[in-house]
């Protein structure tokens, strides 16, 4: 019965560690590119190794980005758009060829690590798209296991906080009745590869939405009193660990105690539209410095203290051409132009005075020319 017994350790315990990793260490950031003039993925490879950034997240499988990070070292999390989820849910055939194309074809030099199939779809106002997204993880995950890299890229998808229900305070949030059913076979499907549930949090809009509600500093990582949850009798200092620790009770609720949750979006824009007073360059530095502090702790939530908390930030420029609020383009570490938004320590492509001196030199140059023109004329 011992040599049993010991056996089963040995093979559980081997299982856990075989399977796929997406993140090393506990910072990392996304890579949007919703932009027509931020540097090209050549640049920005420069940009993340001079910044020491290894874990990266893009949102589709652009061969020309893959191509740059070959022999980076950087770890790349890639994803499948929400415009293939219904494809690759029907028809594995075309999910085989995805991974082959877009990930197989690229390892070993490119460290692809992840898949990120679709984004936010659960809860969302698409019901095709989320009964399909099962199926398209399944389709994806079997073809990384048919190709022989099922141990090597991990298969997750990112929720926005639109599944949840009374998320305040954290220990009372459950997952809404209207993804639940849904949700418990994704989450089902993710605790047999080891998969984290990963969710895009942002304290910026919750105080955004609640700001009569939530104190500035709570969302900021600033001093505070903070809240008290009574039925966990656990103290909260910031948002953010409160909205974490909230999915951790979803997920109990449903069943899951075991399940990591990792932050794939967190942020606070820079400038925003009129009724959004919170999008300032002092408090997007403040967030993104002190989250920079927080994760750089290596530890974990007051409900989950032994998992470490990893973020990924968004983002990692402003991106001109992103659609919606006024905010939506001024989430970047770095401006179009490589050169530091938000002061958080981390070294841009040119200096934000180089790039000041560049505009009012450009600017001179304009006044200046036409009236050359007129005089040597």
């Amino acid at each position: 019965m011992e040599i049993l017994l010991f056996f089963l350790l040995f093979f559980v315990s081997g299982r856990c560690a075989i399977m796929a990793s997406a993140f090393t260490g506990t910072y990392g950031i996304n890579y949007g590119r919703i932009a027509n003039n931020i540097p090209s993925p050549n640049e920005v490879v420069t940009l993340l190794k001079t910044a020491k950034i290894k874990n990266v997240r893009i949102y589709d499988a652009d061969h020309s980005v893959l191509s740059a990070f070959k022999g980076t070292g950087l770890e790349l999390v890639i994803g499948l758009s929400n415009d293939h989820v219904q494809e690759m849910s029907t028809n594995a055939d075309h999910a085989l060829n995805w991974v082959k194309d877009n990930v197989v074809s690229f390892l070993p030099d490119t460290q692809i690590v992840g898949i990120a199939v679709g984004n936010e779809v659960l809860g969302g106002s698409d019901n095709g798209l989320a009964v399909a997204l099962l199926g398209a993880v399944r389709n994806i995950y079997n073809a990384t296991k048919e190709l022989g890299i099922s141990k090597k890229v991990q298969i997750s998808t990112a929720h926005s906080q639109a599944v949840f229900a009374n998320s305040y305070p954290p220990s009372s949030c459950i997952f809404k009745e209207s993804v639940a059913e849904l949700m418990k076979g994704l989450l089902e499907f993710f605790s047999e590869i080891g998969s984290p549930f990963c969710l895009n949090a942002y304290p910026f809009l919750a105080y955004t939405y609640n700001s009569d509600e939530i104190d500035i500093n709570y969302a900021l990582f600033q001093p505070t009193e903070g809240i008290y949850d009574k039925k966990t009798d656990l103290h909260y200092d910031n948002l953010l660990d409160a909205q974490i620790d909230a999915a951790y009770a979803a997920l109990e609720d449903a069943g899951f105690t075991k399940m990591e949750v990792i932050i794939t979006e967190t942020g606070w824009a820079s400038h925003g539209d009129q009724n959004e007073p919170a999008a300032t360059s002092t408090n997007a530095r403040t967030y993104n410095y002190n989250l920079r502090k927080r994760l750089a702790l290596r530890k974990g939530t007051p409900m989950r203290p032994k998992f470490w908390l990893k973020a990924y930030i968004f983002a990692l420029f402003n991106e001109n051409l992103k659609p919606g609020a006024g905010s939506e383009k001024y989430y970047g570490l770095f401006n179009a132009d490589g050169s530091v938004s938000s002061n958080i320590g981390f070294p841009g492509l040119k200096s934000s005075s180089d790039a000041s001196l560049y505009k009012e030199i450009t600017v001179v140059l304009a006044i200046l020319v036409p009236s050359l023109h007129l005089l040597l004329g």
